[in-house]
């Protein structure tokens, strides 16, 4: 269970701070849900207490699981399927997981292969979320602002 102050990660939407806990009716029935504020874009988003693990609502990561994400980045391109469909849901997958790493993996994949054949237009997009969600991830984590934290993603690319 997490309480007010906490940094936390909500899979697909990134990085945030619960700001309380609230309860709404839905239906006719009252649930109670976290109020989490992501600073990348500020979004709110209300997280059933109930639906929590379901989600995989984590913590955010420490320095040691940062510092694998920079070596992920800076490492050498992992082998992609050519099909498209299949490389999308593939990457999908991990930035569903919510795992920082295997996102971490999905920007270096898709960022080499974009300097190195381009991209369709949904991998683009794709790959902005994954660094938004990433870049979130590492704001909190740091406590830095998002410039800083995407300069950090780009000097790891150099």
């Amino acid at each position: 269970m997490f309480k007010v102050g906490d940094k936390v990660v909500y899979p697909m939407h990134g990085a945030g701070v619960i700001e309380g806990i609230e309860e709404r009716e839905v239906l006719g029935v009252n649930h109670k849900y976290y109020v989490l504020r992501i600073p990348i874009g500020s979004m709110k988003v209300f997280i059933p207490l109930d639906k929590v693990e379901e989600v995989g609502v984590r913590d955010i990561v420490g320095n040691k699981e940062l510092n694998e994400v920079f070596a992920i980045l800076q490492g050498e391109k992992n082998v992609m399927s050519t099909n498209w469909n299949r490389r999308y849901r593939a990457n999908l997958e991990k930035i569903k997981s919510g795992d920082i790493l295997a996102i971490a993996e999905v920007v270096k994949d898709l960022t080499i292969r974009d300097k190195e054949k381009g991209l369709s237009s949904g991998e683009k997009r794709m790959l902005e979320n994954a660094k938004q969600i990433l870049i979130s991830e590492i704001v909190l984590a740091k406590d830095i602002d998002e410039t800083r934290a995407d300069e950090l993603l780009v000097e790891s690319f150099a």
